[in-house]
């Protein structure tokens, strides 16, 4: 028997401007994503793609429909339950990297460790091990602003992973990257 990871049900998002115009970003989509699987959506720009992430990722709600991520709706809870099942499950790779300038590459690798309660010393190691693996251990206390595209985006990629997430969701995780780099992170 398959184990749905995420499923959605006839999933609508419809956006309205300040005109009162309505936009509709997704109609009726259904999916079934088994545990394990390795899923890429594609379309062009302004499909509804990086919509279906956040409403995967319970960043925001649908218009109408349905959204199960490991068996519990998440499109009923509300903000605060929602926060806590992102802490604890989830792990987004945003496409404008979304880092936190204040703080250093490591301390942003760690961030998601120290919210979950990990002691400070293992958070940090788990961090560096992370930063190593995606080529980034001598950057791991430069600031955003002093690192490249393509190192932002490897040290979003090590914050979404260094939690070991149940689901991972990426919007254009390669983008920055060079094509070696591109090979080595889905690796």
């Amino acid at each position: 028997m398959k184990e749905l990871i995420v499923k959605t049900e006839n999933l609508h998002k419809v956006y309205i401007t300040g005109k009162g115009v309505e936009t509709h970003a997704l109609r009726g989509v259904n999916i079934e994503i088994e545990k394990g699987e390795f899923i890429c959506v594609e379309g062009p720009s302004g499909s509804g793609k990086t919509t279906l992430l956040n409403l995967i990722g319970g960043l925001d709600y649908p218009t109408d429909g349905k959204i199960f991520v490991m068996g519990k709706e998440i499109s009923s809870m509300n903000q605060n339950e929602l926060a806590e099942f992102r802490l604890k499950n989830l792990g987004f790779i945003f496409q404008e990297y979304n880092l936190i300038q204040v703080l250093s590459a490591l301390e942003n690798v760690e961030f998601p460790l120290i919210l979950q309660g990990v002691p400070e010393k293992t958070a940090r190691e788990k961090a560096m091990e992370i930063l190593s693996a995606v080529g980034l251990k001598d950057k791991a206390n430069k600031m955003p602003t002093e690192l490249s595209g393509g190192e932002q985006q490897r040290v979003a990629v090590a914050r979404a992973l260094v939690s070991d997430p149940k689901l991972v969701l990426a919007d254009e995780p390669t983008a920055n990257l060079d094509s070696k780099n591109a090979l080595n992170l889905i690796d």
